[in-house]
């Protein structure tokens, strides 16, 4: 068996991208970590499959598989990366168009520099909807670690995310205090953790473990859901430039249960095809 494969990054955060409409390959969470693999397979930090929408005013439908063959529910720059790629096979003829995502539809944007912008959703700072079994204290979390008392914000973005300010961005912990709270207990599905130094009411910096995946490059719900949290306590502007260690995303939240939105770019690194 062999199939067409596309190698496409968004501000780093690496995919491959499986074009199911017309390819048929049965992907199951086994196949999909041996794609993902860095030295046996292709290598990604989540898969993109497109297939076709459910309803026909719709471009096209997506799921999104982690390295580790579990399933993602949101993933932001996996879908810039999805619109790029519907651009180039010519299947959009509107600036606007309206892809069927694994939480929702999502609308996107083609901006004039090339980039995408999407629109993400509402936050929901519901600890049910995230879900998350902790109390909040005036809409903070706190969690007893090896490192101390753990003090983060949470939102759902249509996935988990909780997240955590420090006044160093490089700080070596951040991998092993993202891996703690991304499988705590407390988040019966897991959740991503980002990790936000503040350097103005305008700009960010982000990083983001991911549930699945482990730490990558750039998170695009990561990057909302760090605006939405920090918006929320008055921390930011209504437009953020969120600089992450892949790239620079812009997220313009007005706030009031709004949706928010994401600009940033997309890259077709390669086309190849996988056998087996």
């Amino acid at each position: 068996m062999s199939i067409v494969f596309h190698k496409m990054h968004g501000a780093g955060n690496d995919f491959v991208l499986l074009d199911l409409r017309e390819q048929d390959y049965p992907l199951d969470p086994e196949r999909a970590g041996q794609i993902s693999d860095r030295h046996r397979g292709v290598g990604c930090d989540q898969i993109l499959v497109v297939r076709k929408p459910a309803q026909p005013e719709n471009v096209a439908r997506y799921e999104v598989w982690n390295s580790d063959g579990s399933m993602a529910l949101q993933c932001g720059n996996g879908a810039r990366c999805i619109g790029l790629y519907l651009e180039l096979n010519g299947d959009i003829d509107a600036e606007s168009f309206t892809l069927e995502g694994p939480s929702g539809n999502i609308v996107m944007q083609q901006c004039a520099d090339g980039q995408f912008e999407v629109t993400m959703g509402a936050p929901d700072f519901e600890p049910a909807k995230l879900p998350l079994n902790l109390v909040p204290d005036d809409g903070r979390y706190r969690l007893e670690s090896p490192w101390g008392s753990l003090e983060f914000g949470a939102v759902s973005m249509g996935n988990p995310h909780a997240l955590l300010l420090t006044d160093d961005i490089a700080d070596i912990r951040i991998q092993a205090i993202g891996a703690f709270i991304s499988n705590h207990d407390s988040f019966p599905q897991g959740c991503n953790v980002g990790f936000a130094q503040v350097e103005n009411r305008g700009k960010i910096q982000l990083r983001v473990y991911e549930r699945g995946a482990g730490e990558t490059l750039a998170c695009g719900s990561g990057a909302c859901a760090a605006v939405a949290i920090l918006g929320q306590s008055g921390r930011v502007d209504d437009v953020v430039d969120v600089m992450l260690p892949g790239g620079h995303l812009v997220i313009k939240w007005p706030g009031n249960h709004q949706p928010i939105k994401m600009k940033g770019p997309a890259e077709h690194v390669f086309r190849g095809r996988l056998n087996g």
